[in-house]
């Protein structure tokens, strides 16, 4: 099953004068939110504030999670929050669309992403997602998943949470992929819920596809079109969980899991 596509026409791209403008004024935002935001995130998440809390959340998390809120702002995103994400140790599942995705997931709730080991190495993005405590993963490597696997159960464990794309890559924005079982491992074996997240762009996903990326387009491309895009709404969907006795097996919680963002995707 896929999510229905979106409406002939939505999320057109705009004219180039709107686009320019729109560069104009953005650009030297995310400038600042770079050249200024950053170093001020770096020296309000060194270790010694990690002891602190805020409304029972970490500071240092709670920093990040600002931070990330601004960048979304900054691509012109309204984040609209459906539902409530578990506190304590959780793996969160949701669908994959872009690279913003986690940005989106992050200004909501603070989680250790499962990502490529590419990631790294790109700019902004990859310091962003190791100073979120993103654990890598060499794609097509069994031996780099089983490594995975262990570091998710040690974090959940310890009392963390971990959010995963189980689709495995990002596709058009037009349909949710099949979820590969074997990510659930950890969570079965840790004992912890799991809660799906539908991420939808644009009034009821109507931009999934132009937020995507496109054919050929690699992150950079897909970073500045983002960029210079009209604003848009973020809806993140919090579902219900899925309680860790409650249904036998990895294979039929990532079932589960992905139905639930299905119907979420079509509603």
């Amino acid at each position: 099953m896929t999510a229905p596509p979106p409406p002939i026409g939505a999320g057109a791209r705009s004219a180039w004068p709107l686009r320019v403008l729109r560069y104009g004024y953005r650009v030297p935002l995310l400038l600042a939110h770079l050249l200024v935001g950053l170093p001020l995130v770096l020296l309000l998440t060194l270790r010694p504030t990690r002891r602190l809390r805020v409304h029972g959340e970490r500071f240092d998390y709670r920093v990040i999670r600002a931070w990330q809120g601004g960048l979304m702002r900054i691509f012109g995103f309204r984040v609209r929050q459906t539902g409530t994400p578990l506190p304590g140790a959780a793996l969160f599942v949701a669908n994959h669309v872009s690279w913003i995705d986690i940005s989106t997931l992050h200004s909501q709730r603070m989680m250790g992403f499962v990502a490529k080991r590419e990631i790294a190495h790109w700019p902004l993005v990859g310091w962003l997602a190791i100073r979120g405590e993103s654990i890598f993963h060499a794609r097509g490597s069994s031996e780099s998943m089983g490594g995975v696997l262990h570091e998710m159960l040690a974090r959940l464990r310890s009392g963390h949470s971990v959010g995963v794309f189980p689709e495995g890559r990002t596709r058009d924005g037009r349909e949710v992929g099949p979820f590969h079982a074997r990510i659930f491992l950890a969570a079965v074996e840790a004992g912890v819920p799991v809660q799906p997240v539908a991420l939808r762009y644009g009034t009821r996903g109507a931009a999934q596809a132009d937020v995507a990326f496109g054919p050929g387009e690699n992150f950079v491309q897909n970073f500045l079109r983002l960029l210079g895009d009209p604003p848009r709404v973020a809806e993140v969907h919090f579902l219900e969980a899925i309680p860790p006795a409650a249904e036998s097996g990895r294979r039929r919680i990532a079932e589960l899991a992905r139905q639930r963002i299905v119907d979420a995707m079509a509603g």
